[in-house]
């Protein structure tokens, strides 16, 4: 049984993603429950491997299945694949593991799993490269994200060494312009696919220039996070969520024909225009010198709303459409899902409640405990599948 997680590319991806993703989720609310203390900051045990170990797995795994199919090219073999993953493994392993014991070991982990960014970069680019087919431009600016990723990693690399402002710089780069650019490349791709299995005749209505668009406007958003203009921070900010708002409604996405399994990708997007509100309020509050402050509201407004809502919608269809089952939510998927939306509003008020005088740890540690048993719970549902041999190879 031990060479059936590696039979599909998405596998042991899914599966090592989830299991980090819970682990760095404890870390951090162990950590504001005094539990535990790691000799790391912030950065280090909870931005930057979410952004580089958690988030990353999953859609890679996913874009090792689904990039070949959008440039009709063969399959990525798998000794490549399982190659990537095990380097994968090895820095996150080296990484979590360095968080408690040396810095140094850091600075090492960091660049096994750029060596492993880079590995994933060059066998997607080599797909890119021999396709013929015309419309190339989704898969273009997957490869775009991914290079800034690379950056991203880098710049942190840099920053090991004493150089904090490349610190700064990883942070806004890998969020925006790698994971958000990323994740939104593939969501304007499959959402619109999977809507148009579901119910018949839809077709998306996307702007000209969209991934054009979204990737200038990112690429401004991180220069104001990089530089001292309130002003600047403003406008780019309103221009973001303007942009999403009428963005997404004029997809008309049917959310009243479509089963639960969809509500829940679109529920994801809808967190994107709420998520640059708040970055929109934020802004306009400095630039009126009150002194309100949301925290990080709008990150998480995005990396829970946003980024995990999408993963678990996408990991749920994945795992059950790749064993042979039929892509459906059931209740308890429904509800868990459900949940996740409350521990984004958790969140998004432990940041706010800060100008209220609310316990901050209270809601830190609440809106960690409540993720952790949400992902055990779809984890004990729907990874075990990806381990079961009689399964995993129905769709070979």
């Amino acid at each position: 049984m031990k060479y059936y997680l590696f039979s599909q590319p998405h596998q042991p991806f899914f599966a090592f993603g989830m299991i980090f993703f819970i682990i760095f989720i404890s870390i951090i609310t162990l950590v504001y429950k005094g539990v535990i203390h790691p000799i790391a900051d912030i950065t280090l045990y909870h931005t930057y491997p979410m952004i580089h170990i958690v988030f990353i797995q999953f859609f890679l795994g996913f874009l090792f299945v689904v990039f070949p199919r959008f440039l009709t090219q063969a399959d990525v073999k798998k000794d490549r694949y399982t190659n990537i993953f095990f380097i994968f493994l090895v820095g996150a392993s080296l990484y979590t593991a360095s968080l408690f014991i040396s810095l140094n070991l850091t600075k090492v982990a960091i660049i096994i799993l750029l060596c492993a960014s880079i590995s994933s970069f060059l066998t997607l680019l080599g797909i890119y490269k021999k396709s013929i087919v015309k419309d190339k431009k989704d898969t273009k600016f997957v490869l775009i994200s991914l290079g800034f990723g690379i950056t991203s990693n880098i710049f942190m690399l840099i920053s090991s060494f004493g150089y904090y402002l490349f610190e700064i710089l990883s942070i806004h780069i890998g969020f925006y312009l790698f994971l958000f650019a990323l994740i939104f490349t593939i969501s304007q791709r499959m959402i619109p696919f999977f809507s148009s299995v579901k119910v018949n005749g839809y077709k998306i209505n996307k702007s000209n220039h969209l991934l054009e668009i979204v990737f200038i406007l990112l690429a401004l958003k991180v220069l104001s996070l990089s530089i001292d203009n309130s002003l600047f921070s403003l406008i780019i900010d309103f221009s973001l969520f303007i942009f999403f708002t009428y963005e997404i409604y004029k997809w008309k996405l049917p959310i009243l024909k479509v089963t639960p399994i969809m509500w829940v990708l679109y529920i994801s997007l809808f967190w994107i225009p709420i998520g640059f509100f708040i970055s929109f309020l934020d802004s306009l509050l400095i630039f009126l010198k009150y002194n309100i402050f949301f925290e990080k509201s709008v990150v998480h407004t995005l990396a829970v709303g946003y980024f995990s809502t999408i993963l678990l919608g996408f990991g749920t269809r994945v795992v059950l459409g790749h064993s042979g089952r039929t892509p459906t939510s059931d209740n308890l998927t429904t509800t868990l899902f459900l949940l996740l939306q409350l521990v984004v509003i958790t969140r998004v008020l432990a940041g706010i409640g800060i100008n209220f005088n609310f316990n901050y740890n209270f809601w830190i540690v609440l809106s960690g405990i409540s993720l952790v048993l949400i992902l055990s719970i779809w984890s004990f549902r729907y990874l075990k599948i990806l381990f079961k041999p009689e399964l995993c190879n129905k769709k070979q």
